[in-house]
């Protein structure tokens, strides 16, 4: 399957852009999920992660639907985005402060949704009852956010406590695929949001210390984290892109 990194899967999940502005305050609503109703994300999925592993086991993906989107052996797996905005009624505090200083919001939100769903701004993770999915996103010390719950990896691959410990010890076999966090990171390509060595996890804002709410404090700081999310993603596609490359 060729590979388009700018693929935008919101064009082929139904009803995504569909009254998107309507209700909720205006705070942008798509109508569908792509993680869930994009086809063509579906097959992206199939084919980028359908190749041998750190383990050298070699993953062969199967697509379905529900809660068998995606399957291997006794794998079920989900699509997540990774790629967050906290568009949500209680940030509105937030939102409202970034309207007053971006000069046109609605264009600004649309525009970073089409990349944010491009293929480097997804992953797949397994599928189950208080998967990692679910957890990274009601965690209230991750709060959806993609470079601490890579944090809470790397210390699960390092034996270290974080908040969703438990949620990864679940995924024992999911995470011994790739032997490590090199062999994690790597697989993903997720290298842009690690050190040159693996040792650590580039944070985006604030730090990886777990004490205090994670979201953006300042309008500064919301536009900064915006800005690191759209730099990973397009390193994420170059890398996507070049691996695939025919």
């Amino acid at each position: 399957m060729k590979i388009d990194v700018d693929v935008d899967f919101t064009l082929d999940t139904p009803n995504y852009w569909n009254h998107f502005w309507d209700g909720n305050g205006s705070l942008g609503v798509g109508g569908g999920d792509p993680d869930s109703l994009s086809k063509s994300l579906q097959l992206y999925h199939q084919s980028i992660w359908s190749r041998k592993l750190p383990c050298g086991d070699t993953m062969v993906l199967q697509c379905g639907s529900g809660p068998n989107y995606l399957t291997w052996k006794d794998f079920r797996f989900g699509s997540d985005s990774i790629i967050v905005s906290f568009r949500h009624e209680k940030y509105r505090h937030m939102l409202d402060e970034v309207q007053k200083v971006v000069p046109d919001y609605k264009t600004f939100v649309e525009d970073y949704l089409h990349k944010a769903y491009t293929i480097g701004g997804t992953i797949i993770f397994p599928k189950h009852a208080g998967s990692i999915n679910q957890a990274k996103g009601t965690n209230p010390k991750l709060r959806d956010r993609w470079d601490l719950t890579l944090e809470c990896i790397r210390r699960y691959y390092c034996k270290k406590e974080s908040p969703i410990s438990k949620t990864l010890a679940r995924d024992k076999d999911f995470f011994d695929l790739f032997i490590d966090f090199k062999g994690y990171v790597d697989y993903f390509f997720l290298q842009d949001c690690v050190s040159t060595d693996y040792s650590s996890v580039e944070i985006w804002i604030g730090n990886a210390e777990f004490t205090d709410d994670p979201l953006p404090k300042t309008v500064d700081e919301y536009l900064l984290w915006i800005n690191r999310q759209m730099d990973f993603l397009e390193k994420r596609n170059k890398r996507i892109a070049a691996a695939f490359k025919r």
